[in-house]
């Protein structure tokens, strides 16, 4: 450590409350491509004519090779530094790129000769996945440019928290309520629709982030120099070999995501609420009911976070989550699944939307909350080594986290499959017997549940918390401090 010392309140780059909250629509920019593509597995065996198997398989093959590329991804943004900023380049590139393929993915493919879907399908869904990776990494790497005040940082979560719980419950409304009803189920008029206000939806949101990180998006938020990264492509297995906070970090976040994945699959969605309780426009309708519980949950967890760090949070929420998802599955078990109705609200009901809000609310945390704890795992790095790679720590974790993640539709098609639905997804109004009711149960509430207990066990281990970083970014301060000291002497 050097002998320069640095004034607490000097030692942070702060950023506006606008700022922030701007910023973080890039991920709910990408994500409304996410939401979007959500429901292509209906497009792809309905209209398209693909089997169940072989789209779950694609999907899975997807995501690996967004995860393949992200390496590449994260070098592209360390080495970056243009005109236009390291960051904002990228979102534009990602963001044209992901929307398109998706455009054509939904208006081309079912016209293809049935040789020719395949391939075609599998192409369209790789390019998406370039752009979709190219604008994700930017939510994760930016993070270290937005802010490194510990108090601030968690705020993150709670923009991100209140968007996304618009997005998904809104949406799921929006389609389950509103398109199914007015299109008469999943088809092409559905899918246009859904196409043409999701991607002009997530463009504005593309420029809203542009607007919220243009001021800092400059060469003197990079690093401990204005030089900037040295490190090379091949150096990278060094740094991730090197800091086991990334691989415990990477770990846990890659589970918890493939349990929030599962849950939110629209065919498990379908399964409990369109099978299991009858009634598919209750996805929308209960998803309004615990929204304003998720967003207090998003609040309280925060709050906790800028006072006691990031890591308790996480970890605290973590626990509940999987305990909630253990007593759904108890309870189901024990009632009939038909006595949860908002036409006659019982204490079943009750029972149902107080566990599921916990669900739903705590375990959706952490997926939130690891987006600035990268940004610490990048600055642990920094401290560490003298290296600034966000871009490569953002990207090494979401190629960990998708090589787990992408198991969802696989884990889904695999497990529906085993009870007879090879050719087709479960639909809506079918009738429940017992192996769709044991299969949902364990889709929908129990692999979520044993998800979130591996996150939870990798989280034992991993050490930056509260204190640990107030000295990380205190080291930091000090090293820039020593930084133009020296350049200052030199000249």
């Amino acid at each position: 450590m050097s002998n320069v010392k640095v004034e607490k309140g000097d030692q942070y780059n702060t950023a506006k409350l606008w700022q922030i909250g701007l910023f973080t629509l890039n991920n709910t920019s990408s994500n409304l491509h996410l939401f979007v593509l959500g429901f292509v597995t209906y497009y792809a065996t309905g209209i398209a004519g693909l089997a169940v198997m072989v789209v779950s398989s694609l999907l899975m093959a997807a995501r690996l090779f967004d995860g393949i590329i992200d390496p590449a991804i994260g070098y592209i943004i360390d080495k970056t530094e243009g005109k236009f900023g390291k960051f904002t380049p990228l979102i534009v590139i990602g963001n044209i790129i992901s929307a398109g393929t998706i455009l054509i993915i939904y208006n081309v493919t079912h016209h293809l000769p049935a040789s020719a879907q395949f391939l075609f399908f599998t192409a369209m869904l790789i390019v998406n996945k370039i752009g979709y990776s190219l604008q994700t990494s930017v939510t994760k790497a930016a993070q270290t440019v937005l802010t490194n005040n510990p108090k601030q940082r968690p705020l993150y979560a709670i923009f991100d928290g209140v968007y996304n719980a618009a997005l998904f419950t809104g949406g799921q409304i929006w389609v389950s309520a509103v398109l199914v009803a007015k299109h008469g189920g999943f088809n092409l008029g559905l899918f246009t629709e859904l196409n043409g206000y999701g991607l002009f939806l997530s463009a504005v949101f593309a420029v809203l982030a542009i607007v919220g990180i243009w001021s800092k998006d400059k060469k003197e938020y990079y690093g401990l120099a204005e030089e900037g990264t040295q490190t090379t492509l091949r150096e990278y297995w060094g740094v991730i070999k090197g800091n086991k906070q990334l691989q415990l970090l990477s770990l846990s976040a890659s589970f918890d995501k493939l349990a929030t994945s599962i849950g939110r699959y629209s065919v498990v969605g379908v399964m409990l609420f369109g099978i299991l309780l009858g009634d598919y426009a209750l996805s929308g309708k209960i998803g309004l009911i615990t929204l304003v519980p998720t967003l207090l949950i998003t609040f309280l967890v925060v709050g906790i976070a800028r006072k006691t760090g990031l890591k308790k949070s996480y970890v605290t929420s973590a626990w509940i989550g999987m305990l909630s998802y253990a007593a759904l599955v108890a309870l189901f078990l024990l009632i009939d699944p038909a006595s949860v109705s908002l036409s006659n609200i019982g204490i079943t009901t009750i029972l149902f939307l107080a566990l599921y809000s916990l669900a739903i609310g705590f375990a959706s945390i952490p997926t939130t909350l690891v987006v600035p704890m990268i940004a610490d795992v990048s600055d642990y790095e920094t401290h560490k080594s003298g290296r600034y790679v966000p871009g490569m720590m953002g990207t090494i974790f979401s190629f960990i986290d998708q090589l787990v993640s992408s198991l969802a539709p696989t884990i889904v098609g695999v497990v529906v499959g085993f009870i007879g639905y090879k050719e087709k997804f479960p639909e809506v109004g079918e009738a429940l017997t017992t192996p769709l009711f044991v299969v949902t149960l364990i889709l929908a509430f129990g692999l979520p549940a044993l998800c979130l207990l591996v996150s939870i066990t990798a989280m034992k281990f991993y050490k930056l918390d509260h204190k640990e970083m107030e000295k990380i970014q205190s080291g930091i301060s000090e090293m820039k401090a020593k930084g133009k000291t020296d350049n200052n002497v030199a000249i």
